[in-house]
Protein backbone atom coordinates (compact mmCIF):
# COMPACT_ATOMS: atom_id res chain seq x y z
CA UNK A 1 0.00 0.00 0.00
CA UNK A 2 1.12 3.26 -1.16
CA UNK A 3 1.67 6.35 0.95
CA UNK A 4 -0.57 9.04 -0.57
CA UNK A 5 -2.27 12.15 0.48
CA UNK A 6 -5.20 13.72 -1.39
CA UNK A 7 -5.29 17.50 -1.95
CA UNK A 8 -8.02 19.45 -4.08
CA UNK A 9 -6.66 21.60 -6.28
CA UNK A 10 -7.44 25.17 -7.56
CA UNK A 11 -9.78 23.44 -9.76
CA UNK A 12 -12.29 21.02 -7.28
CA UNK A 13 -13.11 19.09 -9.91
CA UNK A 14 -9.37 17.67 -9.87
CA UNK A 15 -7.47 16.24 -7.31
CA UNK A 16 -3.79 15.51 -6.80
CA UNK A 17 -2.34 12.50 -5.46
CA UNK A 18 1.10 13.12 -3.54
CA UNK A 19 3.52 10.42 -2.10
CA UNK A 20 4.76 10.98 1.49
CA UNK A 21 8.88 10.94 1.70
CA UNK A 22 10.07 7.64 3.20
CA UNK A 23 12.91 9.80 5.07
CA UNK A 24 11.80 13.14 5.54
CA UNK A 25 7.73 12.83 5.60
CA UNK A 26 6.96 15.50 3.70
CA UNK A 27 4.74 15.48 0.63
CA UNK A 28 5.97 14.96 -2.71
CA UNK A 29 4.47 16.49 -5.51
CA UNK A 30 3.37 14.40 -9.16
CA UNK A 31 6.71 14.32 -11.26
CA UNK A 32 8.87 15.16 -8.30
CA UNK A 33 11.07 13.37 -6.16
CA UNK A 34 13.19 10.00 -6.70
CA UNK A 35 11.82 6.23 -5.90
CA UNK A 36 14.72 3.66 -4.61
CA UNK A 37 14.12 0.21 -4.79
CA UNK A 38 16.66 -1.92 -2.16
CA UNK A 39 17.99 -4.75 -4.34
CA UNK A 40 20.43 -6.56 -2.03
CA UNK A 41 17.83 -7.08 0.63
CA UNK A 42 14.53 -8.46 0.68
CA UNK A 43 12.95 -5.28 1.92
CA UNK A 44 8.92 -5.23 3.17
CA UNK A 45 8.85 -2.36 1.29
CA UNK A 46 9.71 -2.78 -2.15
CA UNK A 47 9.98 0.96 -3.33
CA UNK A 48 10.90 3.59 -1.06
CA UNK A 49 9.32 7.28 -2.59
CA UNK A 50 12.14 10.09 -1.18
CA UNK A 51 11.29 13.79 -2.09
CA UNK A 52 15.24 15.20 -2.49
CA UNK A 53 18.40 13.34 -3.49
CA UNK A 54 19.26 15.06 0.10
CA UNK A 55 16.85 12.35 1.77
CA UNK A 56 17.70 9.52 -0.42
CA UNK A 57 21.47 10.16 0.86
CA UNK A 58 20.40 10.39 4.12
CA UNK A 59 18.28 7.35 4.22
CA UNK A 60 21.10 5.04 2.29
CA UNK A 61 23.71 6.43 5.05
CA UNK A 62 21.50 5.18 8.15
CA UNK A 63 20.07 8.36 9.48
CA UNK A 64 18.17 8.13 11.69
CA UNK A 65 15.03 10.94 10.67
CA UNK A 66 14.21 11.89 14.37
CA UNK A 67 17.07 13.07 15.04
CA UNK A 68 17.59 15.43 11.81
CA UNK A 69 15.67 18.78 12.19
CA UNK A 70 14.12 19.59 9.09
CA UNK A 71 11.95 15.90 8.87
CA UNK A 72 8.73 15.78 10.09
CA UNK A 73 9.68 12.91 12.60
CA UNK A 74 11.80 15.41 14.29
CA UNK A 75 8.97 17.75 14.48
CA UNK A 76 6.39 15.27 15.71
CA UNK A 77 8.89 14.11 18.46
CA UNK A 78 9.94 17.58 20.06
CA UNK A 79 6.51 18.99 19.37
CA UNK A 80 7.36 21.82 16.88
CA UNK A 81 4.63 23.29 14.96
CA UNK A 82 1.37 22.98 16.23
CA UNK A 83 -0.15 26.38 16.40
CA UNK A 84 -3.75 24.99 17.23
CA UNK A 85 -2.31 23.35 20.47
CA UNK A 86 0.06 26.31 21.58
CA UNK A 87 -3.45 28.82 21.41
CA UNK A 88 -5.92 26.24 22.82
CA UNK A 89 -5.90 26.87 26.38
CA UNK A 90 -6.70 24.09 29.04
CA UNK A 91 -10.39 24.67 30.74
CA UNK A 92 -9.98 25.00 34.14
CA UNK A 93 -11.70 22.70 36.04
CA UNK A 94 -14.71 23.01 38.35
CA UNK A 95 -15.61 21.98 41.64
CA UNK A 96 -18.24 20.39 42.31
CA UNK A 97 -20.18 20.58 45.51
CA UNK A 98 -21.78 17.84 46.04
CA UNK A 99 -24.52 18.23 49.38
CA UNK A 100 -24.93 14.24 50.46
CA UNK A 101 -24.78 12.82 53.79
CA UNK A 102 -21.91 10.69 54.74
CA UNK A 103 -20.84 8.06 57.91
CA UNK A 104 -22.71 9.99 60.82
CA UNK A 105 -23.58 13.12 59.82
CA UNK A 106 -26.58 14.04 57.34
CA UNK A 107 -26.93 17.03 55.13
CA UNK A 108 -28.21 19.70 57.32
CA UNK A 109 -25.58 19.17 59.85
CA UNK A 110 -22.80 19.53 57.11
CA UNK A 111 -24.20 22.74 56.03
CA UNK A 112 -24.72 24.45 60.12
CA UNK A 113 -20.86 23.53 60.29
CA UNK A 114 -20.28 24.94 57.13
CA UNK A 115 -22.47 28.24 57.91
CA UNK A 116 -20.71 28.14 61.52
CA UNK A 117 -17.94 31.21 62.28
CA UNK A 118 -14.47 29.86 62.46
CA UNK A 119 -14.76 31.53 66.19
CA UNK A 120 -17.61 29.98 67.29
CA UNK A 121 -16.43 26.71 66.14
CA UNK A 122 -12.92 27.31 68.40
CA UNK A 123 -15.48 27.59 71.40
CA UNK A 124 -17.29 24.42 70.48
CA UNK A 125 -14.15 22.46 69.76
CA UNK A 126 -12.36 24.11 73.38
CA UNK A 127 -15.56 23.00 75.06
CA UNK A 128 -15.38 19.38 73.87
CA UNK A 129 -11.86 19.01 74.75
CA UNK A 130 -12.46 20.26 78.53
CA UNK A 131 -15.23 17.63 78.62
CA UNK A 132 -12.87 14.98 77.58
CA UNK A 133 -10.04 16.68 80.01
CA UNK A 134 -12.78 15.81 82.78
CA UNK A 135 -14.05 12.11 81.77
CA UNK A 136 -10.20 11.23 81.74
CA UNK A 137 -9.70 12.85 85.26
CA UNK A 138 -12.78 11.70 86.73
CA UNK A 139 -12.08 7.87 85.23
CA UNK A 140 -8.96 8.00 87.11
CA UNK A 141 -10.11 9.09 89.88
CA UNK A 142 -12.20 6.35 90.14
CA UNK A 143 -9.49 3.94 89.50
CA UNK A 144 -7.23 4.94 91.86
CA UNK A 145 -10.09 4.39 94.71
Amino acid sequence: SKATVSVLNWNSALTMKKEICSFSGLPIHPGHGKRYVPSMVISTKPVLPFGTAKACTLFLKKRNPRKIRWTVGYRRMMKKGNQEEMQRRRAKKIKKSANRAYAGADVETIQKRRAEKPADRKAARSAALAEVKDRKAKAKKAGKK
